[in-house]
This record gives structure tokens, sequence and C-alpha cells, in this order.
């Protein structure tokens, strides 16, 4: 790895030979950065350390190539939505290119300083020392108040770690935002004082009033343990604000709703692990939702490994953070979800708990239980 203050973003790009391929990684390297033609852009500062610098492009099959461009860490400042901006801005609007790696470089790391809580944060908020978190989803929408917090105190008692709104619980009529939030924080504050749980309330934060960073802060205030995300909608730059204040103090989980263009392509976007692991962890989130192997949504097990793996990767910015896959999870499935994810990792539980009915904290802890039993051995 190169050691300077550069960080560099790999792209897999389609071209019909070596020079074309070149020619297109220069334009995307100045459509990243300054975006006027590589002939007017003025010398020395501008030209020697902006402008992005193509380091490689080599053939990585038929008719495609990948490229490797450095850009100045001066030209993302201290932001995270111009760093994404740079890393993949005009150029997702041109066709055949897809952002396969990205290496921060010491300077990016020292500015972004990613999760605030991360996996051991998270942990401690929720009171589970080891093994995989449970995270049932509270729902469906159309639901009331009180049925939405009879399901979050059921839940509590039969073992969840983390109660997740649907994150299509905005503020309709049938359970508005601030109603809601007080009523579900309540019956989990109660639930965990009956039976000695620390379970925490992700509320579902999706910026109604206009103003996404205050109803974050109403939701802390009515007794929320933790805020839900939807940075495809919503804007990273509202994770990494929360993120960085360190008067909100509470985990952020992020939610994959309207992000699926982005990867859902193989010649365009970007890679799985950069959308669901590096990014969320460079805006600041803890816990990271995608959707699992085997549910209705249909990623890979490789693609969902990559997601987990660049949560928890080492060498990423800042803490971990907990990969949380939601979708086909049952305790048929448990062995082998815990075998794919091992104990770091925050199991998203859904419809298929509303089958059980009154018996829904029966669902959770016979779910916690195999978990338990499976991370044990």
């Amino acid at each position: 790895m190169v050691q300077d203050n550069r960080f560099r973003v790999r792209y897999r790009l389609k071209a019909d030979s070596a020079a074309e391929a070149e020619k297109r990684a220069t334009g995307i390297a100045l459509e990243q950065t300054v975006e006027i033609p590589g002939d007017i852009v003025p010398e020395g500062y501008i030209s020697n350390e902006i402008v992005g610098q193509v380091e490689d492009v080599a053939a990585a099959g038929p008719d495609t190539y990948k490229a490797t461009i450095s850009y100045s860490p001066d030209s993302a400042g201290e932001e995270v939505v111009q760093l994404i901006n740079v890393i993949f801005g005009n150029s997702s609007i041109q066709q055949n290119i897809r952002v396969i790696d990205f290496e921060p470089g010491p300077e990016i790391r020292k500015r972004f300083s990613g999760p605030r809580f991360g996996i051991d944060g998270v942990r401690a908020r929720t009171g589970r020392v080891r093994g995989g978190l449970i995270s049932p989803v509270i729902k469906p929408q159309g639901s009331n108040v009180s049925q939405l917090a009879d399901i979050a105190r059921r839940c509590v008692l039969g073992g969840a770690d983390i109660i997740k709104d649907d994150h299509g619980l905005a503020n309709q009529r049938m359970a508005p935002f601030r109603e809601r939030v007080t009523a579900v924080s309540e019956a989990v504050g109660e639930a965990n004082a009956k039976c000695g749980g620390s379970a925490c309330y992700f509320v579902n934060v999706t910026g109604h009033s206009g103003y996404p960073i205050d109803e974050a802060f109403q939701a802390k205030e009515a007794g929320a343990g933790g805020v839900l995300l939807m940075p495809g909608l919503v804007g990273f730059g509202v994770v990494y604000a929360l993120s960085r204040d360190k008067s909100f103090d509470l985990p952020i989980m992020t939610h994959p709703s309207f992000t699926g263009p982005f990867v859902l392509t193989p010649e365009t976007g970007v890679d799985h692990g950069l959308m669901y692991g590096v990014l969320q962890r460079l805006a600041g989130s803890d816990i990271s939702v995608f959707p699992n192997v085997g549910g209705r949504f249909g990623f890979s097990v490789e693609e969902c490994q990559s997601i987990a793996k660049a949560c928890r990767d080492p060498e990423g910015v800042g803490k971990a953070m907990m990969p949380s896959p939601g979708g086909g999870m049952s305790v048929e499935r448990a062995g082998d979800m815990v075998s794919m994810y091992g104990e770091d990792v925050v199991y998203l539980l859904g419809g298929s708990l509303l089958r059980a009915g009154d018996k829904i904290g029966e669902a959770v802890s016979a779910m916690r239980d195999a978990v338990d039993q499976l991370s044990a051995t």
C-alpha cells in the first residue's frame, strides 16, 4: 500500500481497448474533482494536488479494466458527503463504471473517526457481552401505537436486545412519531425493569418535519436507546452529524432503503461491501442493515459476507461496526447464520415473528436460545 496522504478508489469499467480505458480513467479523475477539461486545469496546487491522479489501469477480463485513482484529502475536506461525492459523484451517472475498492489513507482516517459506539459500544448499551444480538422489528404499518408498544414489550420479555422500528413507520396518523416514540420507549423500559434487561429501542427518523436531527433528539428525550436512519433518503450527512454530536450520544442503525440501484447491476454502481460496510462506517453508523441471503431480496452468500467483512474489518475507518442481516431468519437457520456471521452481528427478526401472534415473546425467546447455544459451542 502506498504510504502518503492521498486516498485511493478502484473502479471497474468497460472499454474496447486499453487506450480507451486510460481515457475513461482520466475522465473520471477530472470529473470527480475539478470537473473541467484537462487542458484548462490551472497549474500548480490544483493540477498537482486536487486533480485525481490515475495510478494504474489494468485489464480485468474481456472489455473490462480496473483503474486506481488517488485523490487529495483536501478535495474531500472534512465532510462525509463531499468525500462520497469525490469517490463517486458525477461519474455515477455515467454507464459501465463501478466502485470496487476504497483505501482511505492516513489523513482520511484522521479526519473521519467512524462509528461513535461500534461493536463494543453497542454491546455495552444492550448488555449483551457475547453472542449475536436479536432485534425484532415492530410492524406492520397501519398498527396503532398501543399495538406496536405491546409487540415491543413482549419481544423484550422474550430476550430481545434491540427493538427496531420498521422503516415504514414514519409519522402516519395511525401511529404518529411523538406518540409512538413515547409509548414504545415506555413499554421497553417497563419490560427491561421486569426482566432485568437492557434492550434498546431504535426509532425510525425520517425527517417528516424537515429537521431529522431535531427529530432524533426528540426521540432521545422520549427515552429511545438509538435511532434508525435511511441514508439513501435522509442523506449520509445526517448520519454523520448525529454520530459526531457528543450531546446526542446514541447508537445509530442505518437501513438500505432506496440504495438498491447502487448495488444490483454488476456493471455500474458500488460493490455491496462498500455500500453497506465502508460508506456506512465512514458516516458513523454503528449497525448496518442489509438483506440476508435466503430472504426475499436475493443477495448471495458472497455479497453478504463482503458486507460483514467491511463492517468489521480491522483496517477500516474507526471502530468496527455490527452487520445486521435481515430476512430469512428462523430457528431452523440459526446454525447456518451463526456459522456465516459469527458473534458480532445483529439478527433482524421481521414478519415471520408476527405469525406467533400473542406468543411472539416465546418466538423471540426460541431464537435467543438457539443463537446462544450455537455461540457457546
